[in-house]
């Protein structure tokens, strides 16, 4: 299993509504795809440095590149509209699953 996590620094104003954005309409599209696992969508605290992150469970490899791309190790996938709500382009790592409880 592969941990994707997509960030994105986001402009204080506009952290409601893209996370609205995100959950209405981004987080549905994976549900379905072959070799998504699951996600969450995560937002800093209140009064914090304003970060949002999607993180998503995938199969292996091969799942990640039908979604994202061969670029998928360092692309991130844009939604339309999303830059309008980001500081800084958002930033996309991976990682391997250790343990889980």
């Amino acid at each position: 299993m592969i941990v994707r996590i997509w960030e994105a620094q986001v402009a204080p104003k506009m952290v409601a509504e893209l996370c609205a954005v995100l959950q209405a309409q981004v987080m549905p599209q994976l549900v379905g795809l072959d070799g998504y696992l699951g996600g969450e969508l995560l937002r800093s605290l209140p009064d914090s440095t304003h970060r949002v992150l999607v993180v998503t469970r995938w199969r292996d490899e091969e799942a990640l590149r039908g979604y994202a791309g061969p670029m998928w190790a360092m692309r991130p996938v844009g939604s339309e509209g999303e830059l309008g709500y980001l500081e800084h382009p958002p930033e996309v790592s991976h990682f391997s699953v250790l343990t889980s409880q």
